[in-house]
């Protein structure tokens, strides 16, 4: 009897061993795009919003992991904040088409298992980060594309809307201003407005309606190029990380261009023996050097730190190849790495030791 007590006693330090609580090391991280993001044309009231937006995604986010919720849960909770809000090219905020069509991308993917779902070109699902996890955990795939992706989502009771959800005013300009130039903008590449323009944006943002969100609809936009995808990265209290990416992809793009975003590997990645990666940049070069894996196998490979290794490759390599843009990642030891070589970068995080900061420019 006596043994077999002991034996117990040993398999239950064993399995509470395995079972380690990462409470303390709780972290979120999120980026709600990149590009030429200054103080020179960035307005307060602007930059105000845009504060809010992040914060709110910090909070709904955060609040999960602290009730003990998943990374995955995390993650859906804060891109979710970002796909709803005008202020960002993902969901509700996204850029048209060069047919004056909002195609939306997004990818998920869980360290533990290595399990991933991605959607793309989709034109009806309200919240696509909410369908790439439905593709991960309720099918055998791992990406769908177009109707689709939309049939799967209606079928799995994702809410379905009318395309014309997605409209606004100031994304709808964008794509006008696109045409005229004939160039394919990221995001939003207006240059410097009138000043007088520049005016009717203070006004509008100042009576826009108490919804929670700033209402940007037909307000003229005065920033450079900026790259418009929305991620958050997670770290939860079961030790398992999590990515996720969103975006409405570029400005007058054409013939169903794919962007980074929904590619496993490239614009999102995890792994629980290494890092979580979301990434915000020009999707092609992204592609080309699968970034978010990079950074994850200069570590496991190379024995890099998190930090050294996206320094690496946004800083060094993407650099090298041409690519703009920047990551936010987490690694196991909720140690966080946001390295950008754009102007500017959206971003912010959450740990458990109750730091938390909320950034946009260089400096």
């Amino acid at each position: 009897m006596k043994k077999l007590s002991f034996t117990l006693l040993l398999v239950l330090l064993c399995i509470s061993a395995f079972a380690q609580d990462y409470s303390d090391r709780i972290t979120l991280v999120i980026h709600g795009g990149a590009g030429t993001i200054t103080r020179a044309n960035m307005s307060p009231e602007r930059e105000k919003a845009y504060r809010e937006g992040l914060n709110l995604a910090l909070q709904k986010g955060y609040e999960v992991l602290e009730k003990g919720g998943t990374s995955v849960q995390a993650v859906e909770a804060a891109i979710r904040v970002m796909e709803d809000s005008p202020l960002f090219n993902a969901g509700k905020g996204a850029v048209f088409t060069n047919e004056g069509k909002n195609e939306l991308d997004a990818a998920i993917m869980e360290g533990k298992t290595l399990k991933a779902g991605a959607v793309a070109g989709v034109t009806t699902i309200k919240n696509p980060i909410s369908a790439a996890i439905a593709v991960m955990d309720k099918s055998a795939h791992v990406m769908m594309a177009g109707k689709g992706a939309e049939q799967f989502a209606k079928e799995k009771g994702l809410e379905i809307v009318d395309p014309s959800y997605f409209y606004t005013e100031a994304r709808y300009k964008a794509l006008q201003r696109a045409k005229e130039q004939e160039k394919t903008e990221l995001d939003h590449n207006t240059g410097q407005e009138k000043e007088g323009k520049a005016r009717t944006e203070e006004k509008e943002i100042k009576k826009a309606p108490k919804t929670g969100y700033r209402h940007f609809d037909g307000l003229i936009f005065t920033e450079g190029k900026k790259f418009g995808t929305v991620g958050c990265v997670a770290l939860d209290k079961y030790g398992n990380l999590a990515a996720g990416t969103s975006t409405g992809g570029m400005t007058n793009k054409r013939y169903g261009r794919i962007g980074d975003a929904p590619i496993i590997g490239a614009g999102t990645y995890a792994n629980n023996a290494t890092c979580a990666v979301s990434a915000t940049g020009h999707g092609e070069y992204f592609i080309r050097s699968v970034v978010g894996y990079d950074i994850s196998a200069l570590m496991e490979y190379k024995g890099m730190s998190l930090t050294d290794a996206a320094n690496e490759v946004v800083m060094k390599k993407l650099v090298e190849r041409g690519g703009e843009g920047g990551v936010i990642a987490v690694d196991r030891n909720g140690n966080i790495a946001m390295p950008f070589n754009s102007e500017g970068m959206y971003r912010g995080f959450v740990k458990a030791d109750g730091n938390r900061e909320i950034l946009i420019y260089k400096d």
